[in-house]
């Protein structure tokens, strides 16, 4: 009778729920934005008499739109991290906001979400300095804190249910510890547990839940997330490796992101929609897979999707195609669906930047939910598979410069042309500085957009400059594409006429910049270093430094032109030694198609005695490698 009568609770609990708990998706674009044609809820600050600290201590707590006196809620106990209070989620995070449309879009059941102060002691403020042994251990003395005094006040002034069922705790960092230790430690008390990017004070998996059949029964949804690039992701991975080995259903989420409120935010999203509903923990492996939307996606474009592994998914709809392909290098066959819309899912694919096409019934076209950028000679579109190691072009809040896109008549080329330049922060407020300059060219087969846009120049710099690891400089990337043809001697001829004749004169006649050697770079990848070594080499009175990315003279193409450089370069050893106070080379590793005829040339130039540096970064001839080339070289630039 007993067993039936907790069946018939248990079940009255779920059927009670406004919505069924479903497989949710990441937080689409707007997520977080106030929207004023819908009902919101409440912010308050309370006061409890805290037995455990022997104060009174302040919390925060929202109840939702709607909310009544005469209902019963559940609840979530929203924690923060280390360097917060009781108000960081409600500046940073906006819980509230994203709680009110989420409840406009019946996502979510109705709950009272409380936002305590995790620093259990009498001076609970973030100040001094919030790593000292006494306020790291408040943060563990805040579990009888809010055990014994913060639930107790909520449950004796608010009208919520009092049982474990309708209990949840989740955190950020030093809170995401807190929330697993205390959840797990609680399972009387806490059925629903949530720990976002959870800081080293979690404890190991075997001590904070020693007993994993017990979690089996008692807890409803244990989720565990945590951003790509976050240095603290080994907590939340070792967690989930015991979690796994002891079969202990779970969500483990990876998103793309670091240590910061983008992740926490899109977590509280993902989380807050499977509180309270009936679990379908057949749904978790799913949830934990599911696909984020690219970073090269047009706006609110949900595919193509990158999924945990590096694979992707890409869609496109064509009802009355015949044969749909996704070409990206290796071609796919895409699968119809019902309703015209056809999908492929790739092999794993390497960290970056890919170009790629759809071939529909023979006719290669971009893909309409994907930026385009030009390369590989012709519009095509673009996937950005992200990695650990691509912080330095993170957007930060920092300074940041300009991108701008000069148009200027070039009398080598009788035409108009044009060129994209970074200009750094403070360019056009510090009109009394002088600037030195980095000219940089494309590849084969892209032109001058090409650094800007797949090479992401602007906020290498920024962040760079930023960091003060980088000195404040102009950057121009010309169009190295000429009549005369890009690989041939007249090629390299005509580039360095337009460069010396149109591009440099131009640029120091209308931009406030340094014009001696010392000031000057040249630099580029492939195509743009054969045009590097040809004007760089034998103009060293021009340039002090030089940058070939992914580049060398391509045996047997150019032979001529490269023995008649090195027969230069011998008759004059110490004056292009004195001249260059940097020749840097790089590779993307011997899988980069450059790597050979760049081997060959370093034997040549090592035979000679001109000294250069070198350096390789794996990923072949693509553009992650490019952008750490540029990374890297800017650092040692006029210094």
């Amino acid at each position: 009778m007993k067993k039936l009568i907790s069946f018939f609770v248990v079940s009255l609990m779920f059927s009670c729920s406004a919505f069924a708990q479903n497989a949710v998706s990441p937080a689409p674009l707007g997520f977080d934005v106030v929207q004023t044609n819908i009902p919101h809820g409440k912010i308050d600050t309370i006061s409890y008499k805290s037995k455990t600290v022997g104060t009174v201590r302040k919390a925060l707590i929202y109840t939702p739109p709607g909310y009544s006196k005469d209902k019963k809620y559940p609840v979530l106990y929203l924690l923060h991290g280390i360097g917060g209070d009781e108000k960081e989620w409600f500046r940073e995070g906006q819980p509230q906001v994203i709680l009110d449309n989420l409840y406009a879009a019946k996502k979510v059941e109705p709950m009272i979400v409380v936002l305590p102060n995790g620093r259990a002691m009498k001076d609970d403020r973030a100040i001094g300095n919030i790593y000292d042994g006494v306020k790291v251990q408040a943060f563990a003395t805040f579990e009888q804190d809010l055990l014994k005094d913060l639930i107790p006040y909520v449950e004796k002034n608010y009208p919520v249910v009092k049982d474990s069922q309708h209990r949840a705790i989740a955190g950020l960092s030093m809170g995401g510890g807190q929330s697993l230790n205390f959840g797990l430690g609680n399972m009387d008390k806490f059925a629903w547990v949530g720990g976002f990017s959870s800081a080293p004070n979690t404890k190991m998996p075997k001590d904070i839940l020693p007993n994993p059949e017990l979690a089996k029964q008692k807890l409803q949804l244990l989720w565990i997330s945590c951003g790509d690039k976050d240095g603290l992701i080994t907590n939340s991975k070792r967690t989930h490796d015991y979690l796994v080995a002891n079969n202990v259903p779970h969500i483990y989420y990876v998103d793309h992101g670091y240590h910061d409120f983008k992740v926490w935010k899109n977590s509280l999203y993902m989380f807050s929609q499977l509180l309270f509903k009936p679990v379908d923990k057949s749904t978790f492996d799913k949830i934990s897979n599911v696909g984020r939307p690219a970073e090269s996606n047009i706006r609110s474009a949900q595919y193509p999707q990158i999924l945990p592994d590096g694979r992707a998914i890409v869609r496109i709809k064509a009802p009355e195609a015949q044969k749909v392909q996704l070409d990206l290098g290796k071609k796919y066959d895409m699968v119809k669906g019902a309703d015209g819309v056809w999908e492929a899912t790739t092999d794993s694919l390497s960290e970056g930047f890919h170009y790629y096409t759809i071939n529909v019934d023979g006719v290669g076209v971009c893909d309409p939910s994907s930026e385009t950028f030009y390369g590989m000679g012709r519009e095509a579109s673009g996937i950005e598979v992200p990695f650990r190691g691509d912080s330095y072009y993170e957007t930060r809040n920092i300074p940041h410069g300009d991108i701008r896109i000069k148009r200027y008549y070039s009398e080598v080329t009788n035409s108009w042309r044009n060129f994209y330049m970074y200009t750094p922060p403070g360019y056009d407020q510090n009109t009394s500085e002088k600037y030195p300059v980095l000219y940089i060219m494309h590849g084969g087969g892209e032109d001058q957009r090409g650094w800007a846009t797949q090479g992401k120049t602007d906020l290498i710099l920024d962040n760079l400059i930023a960091e003060k690891n980088a000195v404040p400089m102009i950057v121009v990337m010309p169009d190295g594409n000429l009549p005369a043809g890009n690989f041939g001697e007249e090629g390299l001829k005509l580039f360095e006429k337009e460069m010396k004749q149109s591009v440099i004169p131009f640029v120091e006649k209308n931009y406030r910049v340094k014009t001696d050697a010392q000031s000057r770079a040249l630099a580029g990848l492939s195509m743009g270093g054969l045009q590097t070594l040809y004007m760089g080499l034998f103009n060293t009175d021009m340039f002090a430094y030089l940058g070939v990315f992914s580049s060398g003279w391509i045996q047997s193409m150019f032979n001529d032109v490269a023995n008649r450089q090195y027969e230069y370069l011998q008759n004059n050893v110490d004056k292009v030694n004195a001249n260059l106070k940097k020749l840097w080379l790089s590779q993307g590793g011997k899988e980069d198609i450059a790597w050979q005829n760049c081997q060959i040339m370093r034997g040549k130039l090592d035979a000679m005695k001109i000294k250069y540096v070198y350096s390789e970064y794996p990923g072949g001839h693509t553009w992650p490698v490019w952008r750490n080339n540029i990374y890297n070289f800017a650092q040692v630039l006029f210094k």
